[in-house]
């Protein structure tokens, strides 16, 4: 049993993953937040659960930057529900830290909308955790995914799309 063991894949050590730096996320959108009791497990470190609730906070409040009011969204008939997420915890956060949650559209590919995210300290220089988000737009009246999103919403997202290169 053991040398079956040995025979599987094996993951490489955490030392081995490349970090970004956390200037990267300098002109991203930026949502403070602040680490409260609810937000922890019984040790005071932040519950990985609460990083995804953290991003989609920071996500609805930066399309809302751009003139994005989800509940308006909502109403015309569109929703924009998570199909995919990767998420990579670095450092842990703990109880009663401050932190920022970076975020940025990084592209829209056919019916797929592209997100970063990045926590990191207050001072820029502590990286907690990096994400990467696919939502898709749904018709919420036909339960389907939208081929294309209304227009309004296509220009909105023109602006926040990150360039190509970055």
């Amino acid at each position: 049993m053991f040398e079956e063991q040995s025979n599987q894949a094996q993951l490489p050590p955490t030392s081995a993953i490349e970090l970004p730096k956390v200037s990267e996320f300098d002109t991203w959108f930026a949502y403070p937040i602040r680490v409260h009791p609810h937000h922890t497990d019984y040790a005071g470190i932040v519950w990985h659960g609460t990083y995804l609730t953290w991003m989609e906070e920071a996500r609805v409040e930066c399309l809302r930057s751009i003139g994005i009011n989800f509940a308006d969204l909502v109403a015309l008939g569109c929703d924009l529900p998570v199909v995919e997420i990767s998420i990579r915890y670095h450092l842990s956060i703990q109880l009663g830290m401050d932190a920022v949650v970076k975020t940025r559209m990084a592209d829209v590919t056919g019916v797929r909308i592209n997100w970063d995210y990045a926590i990191v300290s207050t001072d820029g220089q502590q990286l907690y955790a990096t994400a990467k988000v696919t939502l898709v737009g749904l018709d919420r009246e036909r339960g389907k995914i939208m081929r294309q999103l209304p227009p309004t919403v296509q220009d909105a997202f023109a602006k926040l799309a990150a360039p190509k290169n970055s």
